[in-house]
């Protein structure tokens, strides 16, 4: 059997179970179509250029997988505090922006926006000062991590390191009052 035709034939066979295991590693279900479709054109090409037969096509198809989410975890921007602590299938409505930035909120939108923007500030207090750094610059004042490499000297590495403890910290911090939202 020639090998575009066994592709073909896994691609049918199997894209649920590719789908879902990228889909377990990216943000969303659009990313995980992307990585699939993009693995599948470049694998179909590729094949063209293959001489011997591929004893484990499954496997080899999976190694390309794999190597496109990394691909994709190395371009990724870094994750926004607002994009972990909403799902996929949230609205726009709902998003903790909206509810800080309506201008046209009435007396009980305006106390839920006051209420959300103190529990924020407060427990940035709560935080570290690295990680309280590294969070308002990129959070709220838009500054890459590059950026804050040059201008405190500190590795990427570690700013994101403190980043993501402070979005951890957050997240578990203002997880109530969230859930209360949603009621």
């Amino acid at each position: 059997m020639e090998l575009s035709v066994q592709l073909e034939e896994l691609f049918r066979r199997d894209r649920s179970k590719l789908i879902g295991f990228i889909r377990e590693r990216v943000h969303s279900r659009e990313e995980a179509e992307d990585i699939l479709q993009d693995v599948f054109a470049n694998v179909l090409h590729a094949a063209q250029d293959v001489a011997e037969p591929i004893e484990n096509i499954g496997a080899w198809v999976f190694t390309s997988i794999r190597n496109r989410i990394i691909d994709a975890y190395r371009k990724k921007r870094p994750q926004t505090f607002t994009d972990t602590i909403h799902s996929d299938d949230d609205r726009d409505v709902n998003a903790f922006e909206h509810f800080l930035s309506d201008v046209t909120m009435g007396p009980e939108r305006d106390l839920l926006s006051r209420t959300i923007h103190q529990a924020v500030l407060e427990a940035l207090e709560e935080l570290p000062k690295e990680q309280k750094y590294a969070f308002v610059k990129n959070e709220f004042e838009g500054v890459s991590f590059r950026e804050m490499a040059e201008e405190t000297g500190e590795n990427i590495n570690t700013l994101l390191a403190r980043k993501r403890y402070a979005v951890l910290y957050l997240r578990k911090r203002l997880k109530e009052l969230y859930e209360s939202l949603g009621d």
